[in-house]
């Protein structure tokens, strides 16, 4: 029985031994578990210790958005409590003993902050009051806060880092001249368009012959940048005292400008483009009326970049071309200069030129902006095929009678055989027109030229009949007489 009783005690002891095993190679793990999870640029464990990337940096502002510095700390230690610690990183002029310090609550978890040139910079200047050009010192340090019972605070060494701020360029430039489409106004300015260097701006669009500067603050003639020695530099101008050279142009066209404001240069040249890529159809006679919200846009050529084209049908009413869809009517548009010709008429002026067309039909309109030329065409409607008194030659097809007061309805009245037949829109022997086409024999479609699609409708017996086709509503009957 005693034995019993020492081999029971023995078994437990070794139950014992097992699970403190057991927890100590948990906590092994757990251990090296999280000192793989820390980043591995820098040191893992240890006493608080802060340290940077750079001790002497200069800062450029062609570099705005990249790191200027990194800061990376160690772990800290809890003093064997267990407990979590975090971390607050603080940054001060050197001599203030930060007591105006900029703070950055890390939480827990974290040991790497960078600040970009940028960032940096502002502080700098609106923070501290630094100097643009000149060398000024700041210290850093962190604080690690272990969250114990009491808290404890452990606060790294502090370090120095001498850094050389820039003066920063205006984050924003508007062209203003005759030349500009917006002139002389510095309310409407034109805006260019800032690029992955902030310091380089960009416009491309039209200008015409006369003079131009630039302006750094809308509504606002100075400080502006105006031309400098020659084509290629520009100066920045703070008095009117000072002499307010202008750039010129003395050819309207399509220009690309591109302006450094860090080294103070200029490039313009003209281009093989379109001012606009985008035009719009507004107007009683447009299909979605005055609704500029909802203007109907003009489709641009592949091949010619300076030819739009609307296809459709159109009311009976004034149309003009605005060149965006804003609902303020302040943009820009294309209006009638004559018939044939159009004008650009910049938005905000005076005049209000439309084209007015007397009859509802489907038009094809033509907008070259290479001669400002406009060519406005009515749709007619033709009848092929082998059941037509005409057969298959296109270049005699027969003119179908359009309506007196709809140009969207073409009637036949005469003669059919047996066989098939399409509806072209012109005499064109090519053949690469477009044309109506059968869905049935109530409904048509708009095969589009060229497409490989060649549905017919028939006739089964020689006699006369009525055909009426509507391209507006895509209806279509033939009736025997």
């Amino acid at each position: 029985m005693k034995k019993l009783n020492n081999w029971s005690a023995l078994k437990q002891q070794l139950q014992q031994s097992a699970g403190l095993l057991l927890v100590m190679i948990i906590a092994v793990s757990m251990f090296t578990s999280c000192e793989q999870d820390l980043p591995t640029n820098i040191a893992k464990v240890g006493e608080i210790a802060l340290s940077a990337s750079k001790t002497t940096i200069e800062l450029n502002q062609k570099n705005i958005k990249n790191s200027a510095i990194d800061f990376t700390w160690t772990t800290g230690v809890n003093h064997g409590t267990g407990a979590s610690i975090s971390y607050l990183l603080q940054i001060d002029k050197k001599g203030n003993r930060f007591s105006t310090s900029i703070n950055k609550d890390m939480g827990k978890g974290v040991y790497i902050n960078s600040l970009n040139v940028g960032t940096l910079n502002d502080s700098l200047l609106s923070h501290w009051g630094a100097t643009p050009g000149l060398v000024t010192e700041l210290e850093a340090r962190v604080i690690a806060t272990v969250y114990s019972n009491p808290m404890v605070k452990d606060t790294s060494a502090v370090i120095t880092i001498s850094v050389t701020p820039y003066q920063p360029v205006s984050k924003t430039l508007y062209i203003i001249g005759d030349a500009s489409p917006k002139g002389w106004s510095a309310d409407n300015a034109l805006a260019l368009t800032p690029q992955s260097d902030p310091t380089v701006f960009v416009y491309q669009g039209s200008l015409a012959v006369g003079s131009f500067k630039f302006i750094t603050t809308k509504g606002q003639f100075l400080p502006s940048y105006n031309k400098g020695a020659d084509d290629t530099k520009i100066l920045y101008r703070t008095d009117n005292s000072q002499a307010d050279g202008q750039f010129s142009i003395t050819s309207a066209g399509v220009y690309k400008v591109v302006v450094n404001l860090l080294d103070l240069s200029i490039s313009f040249g003209k281009l093989d483009m379109p001012a606009y890529n985008d035009i719009y159809m507004v107007g009683s006679a447009a299909p979605n009326g005055w609704d500029i919200s909802n203007a109907s846009k003009l489709i641009q050529s592949n091949s010619n970049p300076f030819i739009f084209t609307y296809k459709g049908v159109m009311n009976a009413g004034e149309f003009k071309f605005p060149v965006n869809r804003n609902s303020d009517w302040g943009q820009d548009m294309f209006m009638k200069l004559d018939d044939t010709h159009m004008y650009l008429h910049p938005g905000g002026s005076a005049g209000d030129d439309k084209w007015s067309i007397a009859k509802k039909g489907y038009y094809t309109i033509t907008l070259n902006l290479l001669d400002n030329s406009i060519s406005i065409y009515r749709e007619k409607l033709y009848m092929v095929g082998s059941a037509t008194p005409i057969g298959w030659t296109i270049t005699n097809a027969i003119e179908m009678t359009e309506d007196a007061t709809n140009g969207c309805i073409f009637t036949y009245n005469g003669p059919m055989v047996a066989g098939e037949f399409k509806l072209p829109v012109n005499r064109d022997s090519s053949w690469g027109q477009d044309m109506y086409m059968k869905v049935d024999d109530t409904h048509m479609y708009r095969h589009n030229g060229g497409d490989g699609d060649d549905n017919k409708w028939t006739i089964a017996s020689d006699g006369n009949y009525v055909i009426t086709a509507n391209i507006e509503t895509l209806s279509f009957s033939f009736v025997k007489q």
